[in-house]
């Protein structure tokens, strides 16, 4: 089930920022997240904040909740404008969830009409959504690309049956490839999503994944290591020993496979889960949220960032759909971190990134663990030395531990 929301202060009902969001507004980049909390199934590693029918209970349904997310978007312009932060277009729009192309492709288009009347959309902003390949058809493309969309990121996960058994995903490996195409022939750019590091999954198996995958030609590939989070399916079946636990040496071995045959075939990493075929093919929208900019984020659970204010949405859709029904914030809880935590957040950030961090970021006590990174292999010394933090291949696979090493934790 999905996880808990995190601690904060109360949001206002009225949904205005501190004075402090508005500063700088003009100069920081917009982007939108639309949440659509909806699964046919619930696959047994996720604990986002997703319902089947059977979950979601009364007061919310799926007929309804274009309506209820166009209600929140008209309510965060307004909200934004009267906090005084500069008004700009969205360049990038991402439909996330659960499975938005659940949903009528007319609704999903329907709400992001509203997001261009609300906010505007930059002339050339990146427009996703994300897709189970069961749950698209032909038609279910060309209505999203005459809508504006640009991108769809499908849900790939392997192309290994057993080890989509695994995680629950009901889509038959032989969909992938017709809806690359569907896609494709619509004029949407393609990412595929895959997971590595299911219990059961060998090297062979993971190789197969990255072989097919490739083979679909996508503009763009996304590797995640699988995380066993609390209270999900997956983790009482390895509790109680139905299933092998995940095991950190064997998601280094099929990181540096993904490298190896992805960059074989001509694809860059930019984030160390993200690899694309150009420049041009980097998510835009996750580009956003790794160098800091604002977004507003729509639907039940989303979380916003505006000037250095984040807060979050109640979680249940019916909760959500009454809030925004009476014309109030959904929003659960909001916090400013401190200078602290920004800086945490913006090293752990930056140092997953291609372009890397610049060094001048780093408090003063820092700058002396710099040499031993390099020593360690962990960072490129010769990016070092032009001022910039860059991860080494063997330090995309210890990311974490060299954000500790480097802030002195």
């Amino acid at each position: 089930m999905p996880g808990p929301l995190p601690l904060g202060d109360p949001a206002p009902a009225d949904g205005l920022l501190p004075e402090s969001a508005a500063t700088g507004s003009a100069e920081r980049d917009f982007s939108v997240y639309v949440h659509i909390p909806f699964c046919a199934v619930r696959c047994g590693y996720c604990d986002f904040n997703t319902y089947t029918a059977t979950e979601l209970g009364s007061g919310a349904s799926q007929a309804t909740y274009a309506g209820a997310a166009s209600a929140e978007v008209r309510f965060g312009a307004a909200a934004l404008e009267r906090s005084g932060v500069v008004p700009r277009p969205a360049g990038t729009v991402f439909f996330g969830g659960g499975t938005p192309t659940l949903l009528p492709a007319e609704d999903l288009v329907s709400i992001l009409e509203t997001i261009r009347q609300s906010w505007g959309l930059a002339e050339d902003a990146e427009i996703t959504t994300e897709a189970n390949p069961e749950s698209v058809t032909p038609q279910t493309f060309r209505t999203l690309a005459a809508g504006g969309f640009t991108r769809v990121s499908l849900g790939m996960q392997s192309a290994v049956p057993h080890v989509l058994r695994v995680l629950d995903r009901t889509h038959r490996p032989s969909r992938v490839p017709l809806a690359v195409q569907w896609a494709r022939e619509a004029g949407l750019s393609v990412s595929v999503d895959l997971i590595y590091g299911t219990p059961g999954e060998s090297l062979e198996d993971w190789r197969t994944s990255l072989s097919e995958a490739i083979s679909y030609a996508p503009d763009h590939v996304s590797a995640y290591a699988l995380i066993i989070e609390e209270g999900t399916k997956l983790a009482a079946q390895i509790r109680r020993g139905e299933v092998p636990d995940v095991d950190d040496d064997d998601h280094a071995d099929k990181y540096e496979l993904a490298e190896e045959m992805l960059s074989s075939a001509g694809y860059r990493w930019y984030e160390v889960s993200n690899w694309a075929l150009q420049a041009e093919a980097e998510c835009r929208h996750n580009l956003a949220y790794w160098r800091d900019a604002d977004w507003w984020g729509v639907g039940p659970g989303a979380h916003s960032h505006v000037g250095g204010v984040r807060w979050w949405n109640v979680k249940h859709p019916a909760a959500y759909q009454q809030r925004v029904a009476a014309g109030e914030s959904p929003a659960a809880g909001r916090e400013q971190p401190d200078a602290e935590a920004r800086l945490l957040e913006r090293v752990m950030l930056g140092t997953r990134l291609r372009e890397g961090l610049p060094l001048d970021v780093l408090p003063d006590a820092a700058r002396p663990r710099v040499g031993a990174l390099i020593a360690d292999g962990l960072i490129d010394g010769r990016q070092a030395l032009s001022g910039v933090l860059q991860l080494t291949l063997r330090g995309r696979l210890l990311a974490d531990a060299v954000v500790r090493q480097v802030l002195g934790f």
